[in-house]
């Protein structure tokens, strides 16, 4: 897939949104970034796809009747903009089922922990890094997978480690996984960009470049 025509999901600041815009303005992602889906007007995403020359669309949930028409709205959005790959970057909203099945093994989205610990409903933002410390575990990271219909169960493309150190807070680890997240993430899309994912299941094997 060259390029790769994608379209950024973002329900805050947009820090993730921009690393990939950096990634493919840097050449690093063989990619156009085509739209960016909000979920509510006046976020720092919108304004980063602005500065960016993206266009920016806010699809807002609460606008629709039901969950149907919601992702009815959101196909609609990206078929317009000939989009053929989704990055979740920071979207707090469950994807209907309509969208991820349009976009099986197309759609990808970052998580602040190695998944499948600390993933699920209510796991989103500074809850996931309370929740580590409160653990006590030793390490943390970051997940970028594949979305199902579930949150955070998709199958994992690429994970990174980042060590829990004496004296965090969530607001500390939390910068450490933000930047690694940063890294990962446009780092999974370019593998998938460049054809060097297989999903066999629940397995993703990467593939050396050709």
């Amino acid at each position: 897939r060259f390029p790769m025509n994608l379209a950024l999901f973002a329900s805050g600041g947009g820090s993730n949104a921009q690393a990939i815009l950096d990634a493919i303005g840097a050449g690093r992602l063989p990619a156009t970034a085509q739209l960016l889906v909000a979920d509510r007007p006046g976020i720092g995403a919108l304004e980063k796809a602005e500065r960016a020359g993206v266009p920016g669309v806010v699809v807002s949930p609460g606008d629709f009747d039901t969950p149907d028409a919601f992702g009815a709205a959101l196909l609609d959005a990206l078929h317009e903009h000939g989009v053929d790959f989704v990055a979740l970057a920071g979207y707090l909203r469950h994807v209907p089922p309509a969208v991820v099945g349009a976009f099986r093994h197309r759609m990808l989205n970052v998580h602040p922990s190695l998944l499948p610990a600390f993933g699920g409903a209510g796991y989103y933002g500074m809850r996931v890094h309370r929740a580590a410390l409160e653990a006590g575990v030793r390490w943390s990271g970051c997940t970028v997978h594949l979305v199902d219909e579930h949150y955070d169960t998709g199958p994992i493309v690429l994970q990174e480690p980042v060590p829990v150190e004496p004296g965090d807070t969530p607001e500390s680890l939390q910068r450490r996984v933000l930047a690694a997240e940063h890294r990962l993430f446009p780092e999974a899309l370019r593998l998938f960009a460049t054809g060097q994912v297989r999903v066999d299941g629940r397995r993703v094997r990467i593939l050396p470049a050709a």
